[in-house]
């Protein structure tokens, strides 16, 4: 069986010694998937971006190949910048008020969900399997479904799907979930998010909902909790390594407090950043028994610059840190280290082991797969977990907090800084083994097995030209 993957982003990298497996996220889940049973990994190109249109991998041995849909600057201005950053990523936050619905960004949506269909129906051989992939590509699996009615098409969903009444905020908000039942599968991270858009079916489009299955248009769609992990091996090897503890050692050195807290997020509204650091800022305030002896290390990777909020959002969080530094700070000690940057896997594998707090807290997120590293690299930390995170219905053991809840917030971390070491280590062994059932290469395995079960759809399996009007308009 052939697979053809649909998904934003390409699964390579270009490196000084030629192209390379991209670093973590879906590369490192699919590609030993592509490269068992070869197909095509359908990505976009931005403009600019001088990769190859079709680039065949491995090179002397090749096993699948990349196709790359090429967006100029106008189509990716409104398909990416603006309808999947600035509309469908704040909406599944539920973070409405940076909800922007631009009729012209839906159209460019349109126009380049169109164009992945339309490659990964000219990489497809007779038979393949399509993998469509996250909120960029909501219309693609009614397209492929219009052009090959007897495909086997599954749909895995890798953010929050909000409540009905959320997501019906949106104009658009009918056709995408219409594009979305165009699967045979829709794979979430949660059962609650798989009931929310089992619902959403229902009341956006009059969809009859039959246990996990939505019947729709004399179809039935599996709606199914799947959720993602993290290549366990990858980071338990990190956090076994010697020079892992050799750098952890360095940081801990450097930080010269009693007790290191830890974050690791993109620098995104949607994290939680600013009221982490308020919370902290109140932590240090109410307790002074923890003056230069306890340091929050932040790392907040660069992310979407050039959109308004965010980068008003990394002036705020510049601010904030110098003002709880410029407050607190006695003699070497420095209350938040904050590094604006990105880091590798082995610098986050020393920074999870110099931890003793990891303080993961967004506001809402999908799985939370830092929560995972931290479990899997660590062997004697605390997890301070947001309670809004998909992670939060898997690690028990995480001590869970409303990052909403200041006072919750404050209490939690007196409480990690505090707890004996046999409570620490029986709840990180508990979540261990919850990392290690969730991990990545079995969820692949796991979806595409209840892909296969699908039965198959009608059809005479001839593939056809999209029509005209694939889509219809927003009702």
């Amino acid at each position: 069986m052939s697979l053809v993957l649909l998904a934003n982003r390409a699964p390579l990298r270009a490196t000084a010694d030629g192209w390379a497996p991209a670093i973590g996220g879906l590369a490192t889940a699919l590609l030993p998937v592509l490269n068992a049973q070869g197909g095509a990994w359908v990505a976009m190109r931005e403009p600019d971006d001088e990769a190859p249109l079709r680039q065949a991998y491995p090179k002397d041995d090749p096993r699948f190949t990349v196709h790359r849909v090429v967006l100029d600057a106008a189509a990716f201005e409104g398909y990416y910048q603006g309808m999947a950053n600035r509309v469908l990523w704040p909406l599944a936050h539920y973070l409405i008020e940076h909800t922007e619905p631009d009729r012209a960004f839906y159209e460019a949506y349109k126009t380049a969900n169109r164009q992945f269909a339309e490659a990964a129906l000219a990489a497809a051989p007779e038979g393949a399997h399509f993998w469509v992939h996250d909120y960029h590509l909501m219309l693609v699996p009614a397209l492929l479904r219009q052009a090959r009615p007897d495909a086997r098409i599954g749909h895995f969903w890798h953010v929050p799907w909000p409540a009905p009444e959320v997501l019906r905020i949106l104009p658009s908000a009918r056709s995408l979930v219409r594009g979305m039942l165009g699967a045979d599968l829709v794979g979430f991270h949660t059962a609650g998010y798989a009931e929310n858009f089992r619902e959403a079916a229902r009341d956006l489009l009059g969809a009859v909902i039959e246990g996990e299955r939505v019947r729709w248009e004399n179809r039935t769609v599996c709606v199914e909790a799947h959720p993602i992990g993290i290549d366990v091996a990858e980071f338990e090897a990190l956090g076994a390594a010697a020079e892992t503890a050799r750098l952890a050692s360095v940081v801990r050195e450097e930080a010269g407090v009693e007790r290191l807290i830890v974050g690791v997020d993109r620098l995104d509204y949607t994290k939680g950043l600013l009221s982490r650091l308020a919370a902290f800022e109140r932590f240090l305030q109410e307790h002074p028994e923890w003056h230069r002896r306890v340091t929050l290390f932040q790392v907040a990777t660069p992310s979407r610059t050039g959109i308004p909020a965010y980068d008003q959002l990394k002036r705020e969080v510049d601010e904030t840190v110098g003002r709880i530094n410029g407050q607190y700070a006695e003699g070497t000690w420095v209350p938040v280290r904050y590094r604006y940057r990105a880091y590798g896997a082995e610098e986050l594998a020393a920074l999870y082991r110099a931890a003793d707090v990891a303080l993961i807290t967004p506001l809402r997120d999908g799985m939370n797969l830092v929560a995972h590293e931290f479990v899997a690299t660590d062997d004697d930390g605390v997890l301070i977990l947001s309670e809004l995170t998909g992670a939060a219905d898997y690690l028990t053991g995480a001590v869970l907090v409303n990052p909403y809840d200041t006072d919750g917030l404050i209490h939690a971390l007196h409480t990690a800084l505090t707890m004996p070491e046999e409570e620490r280590r029986q709840r990180l062994a508990m979540m261990k083994a919850a990392v290690r059932r969730l991990e990545v290469h079995a969820w692949a395995e796991r979806f595409l097995e209840s892909l296969d079960e699908r039965p198959r759809p009608s059809g005479d399996g001839e593939a056809a030209a999209l029509p005209a009007l694939a889509i219809p308009p927003p009702a």
